[in-house]
């Protein structure tokens, strides 16, 4: 199997494992979300744990499904142009597309998010709430995992772009 091949297969593999694991934070989230309405609006009770844990999950199913819904190809694109085109033509501009705004854009947000993130981790952040959750360090992580999750998934998209414009066979 080609060098290439090899990488969108484990590639792939590896964004649709993530992606998986993560929709399940969607259950939690609508269950969470339920309990915390029942409990506020039912019992007048109210505690900044549960709610901060909604902003939690919904950062987190947000942040690191983005590159699982790039695999996917269920992003937003504008396809009053793209769905016209050729197989060819669609797969120039996604080379060119992920080339050229896609990583970028990745990899400024990257450059932006390094002191930010190392600074909510060198006093170890919390929340502004004294009974929220204080873990606001690992939230802000996030913001550096999600472009090198959408920076792989790139990758594998440019590598099968090539193979695609270079006419070999698409990978298992």
């Amino acid at each position: 199997m080609h060098f290439l091949q090899l990488f969108i297969f484990w590639q792939n593999r590896f964004q649709q494992s993530v992606g998986h694991a993560v929709a399940w934070l969607s259950l939690a989230l609508v269950l969470t979300t339920a309990a915390a309405v029942l409990l506020r609006y039912g019992v007048n009770f109210s505690a900044s744990k549960l709610d901060e844990s909604l902003i939690y999950m919904h950062a987190t199913l947000f942040m690191l499904g983005i590159a699982y819904t790039y695999q996917q190809n269920q992003h937003v694109r504008v396809d009053v142009f793209y769905q016209r085109c050729s197989l060819r033509t669609q797969t120039w501009i996604n080379l060119l597309g992920a080339i050229l705004f896609v990583l970028p854009v990745m990899v400024f947000i990257i450059w932006a998010g390094l002191s930010y993130v190392g600074a909510s981790w060198a006093i170890q952040e919390k929340s502004l709430d004294a009974s929220g959750l204080p873990y606001v360090y690992l939230l802000k992580t996030l913001i550096l995992i999600m472009p090198g999750l959408v920076i792989l998934q790139t990758l594998g998209l440019i590598a099968q772009s090539l193979l695609t414009l270079l006419h070999v066979e698409e990978p298992a």
